[in-house]
């Protein structure tokens, strides 16, 4: 009788380690309080695997995970675990600009693909680009500038500025700052890691007292949740109207919504993605993930999501050949995948050109506390860093 043995139970038999035919290193925080958005982002990539099936075409394909712990040293630790004890094809994840820039290196000098599902320094996408560095969610600096263009629109003539003193902080207020046209009554950038300020009572002080028309806000994770809190117990909703950017999210929502903080519905913040863009990819994706997790998925699990998907249309493209690093990098910039936002494609510097939108927090059918597109800010809207671009 003929038998026929499988290339993995050859494997097995042959005594050498089985493994999947492309591995995708992925760093976040999955420790510390900041693991709110890691696990959201797990959370999408895993969903992501789930639908592929954990196949790219005939390609398997197996995520490892990273923890960055909240800190540029461990993340770059856990960066060079994937690369040189898992030996991964790619390199993805990455919530903080100062824990990327801090591992940027250790990804693209062993000539692997790094893709970041969220953070956006201005640095990577202007004279740090590189030809195998990849985003799929934008430069620090756009959603804020498209915050900026809401409030010369609404008339607002004077700003209060609150952020974390880190990379992404500064990037965040310089791009408000870009593009709003009014006087900036103060700033302040706070402490920020794993041991970040999370009482803001004497900033909130100083912003009612500057006379401020609005105040503008970017404190991602639990710093989001605590700037809230204390922005609601101080009763400014109506003397300091909040304009947010990665504070008010479907992370922080649900804890809102249980403590009752009112004055967060009606806000407005700007983003790339929203829950109700209507195209197929999306309502899947948000339909499968509540399902799945029992909560709206955050712009954190979308990019990440995105990004699995961008790994796979390019896997399969290049039939799992990893070898071919320039048909790799084509099949890449091609974005040949169905994006939760709909049309996806990337610029000269590898960042997306793409829309941003006004978003404001409202109830849903259900009663559940959630954000709903408004207004389209920006149409293909390019980093202002690209021009410093010299892709190599």
């Amino acid at each position: 009788m003929k038998k026929t043995i499988s290339a993995a139970l050859a494997v097995a038999m042959l005594g050498l380690p089985a493994h999947a035919d492309v591995k995708i290193g992925f760093v976040t925080t999955l420790t510390t309080p900041a693991a709110i958005i890691g696990n959201d982002m797990k959370n999408a990539v895993d969903l992501a695997m789930e639908h592929l099936g954990g196949m790219a075409g005939d390609t398997k394909l197996e995520v490892i995970y990273g923890d960055d712990g909240f800190a540029p040293e461990t993340g770059k630790q856990a960066t060079d675990k994937l690369v040189k004890q898992d030996n991964v094809d790619f390199v993805a994840g990455y919530i903080w600009s100062h824990v990327l820039l801090a591992s940027r290196k250790s990804v693209l000098d062993a000539d692997k693909i790094l893709i970041s599902t969220n953070a956006g320094p201005s640095q990577m996408a202007g004279q740090l680009c590189d030809k195998n560095f990849f985003s799929t969610s934008w430069q620090n600096d756009q959603t804020p500038m498209a915050m900026g263009e809401v409030l010369n629109k609404q008339g607002v003539k004077s700003l209060y500025i609150m952020a974390p003193n880190y990379a992404a902080g500064k990037d965040m207020t310089a791009g408000v700052e870009r593009t709003f046209k009014g006087e900036i009554k103060g700033k302040d950038l706070t402490k920020w890691g794993a041991d970040a300020q999370l009482d803001f009572s004497a900033e909130l002080a100083k912003a009612k007292a500057s006379g401020a028309e609005g105040i503008f806000v970017f404190y991602p994770g639990a710093a989001g949740g605590a700037f809230i809190k204390q922005y609601d117990q101080a009763g400014l909703k109506d003397t300091l109207p909040l304009y947010s950017v990665f504070t008010v999210d479907a992370l922080s929502l649900p804890k809102l919504q249980a403590a009752g903080f009112k004055s967060v519905i009606g806000s407005k913040t700007t983003q790339e993605w929203d829950p109700t863009l209507d195209n197929e990819a999306n309502k899947k994706f948000v339909t499968d993930f509540k399902a799945k997790y029992g909560t709206y998925p955050s712009y954190y699990a979308a990019q990440s999501y995105d990004a699995i998907m961008l790994i796979a249309s390019a896997v399969k493209k290049v039939g799992g050949d990893m070898s071919d690093k320039d048909a790799l990098r084509a099949a890449l910039k091609e974005a040949d995948f169905n994006s939760v936002r709909g049309k996806f494609k990337f610029g000269t510097n590898n960042m997306p050109v793409e829309d941003f939108f006004l978003r404001e927090v409202v109830e849903d059918a259900d009663g559940t506390w959630t954000t709903k597109v408004v207004d389209t800010v920006y149409e293909d809207h390019i980093d202002p860093y690209a021009a410093e671009c010299k892709m190599n």
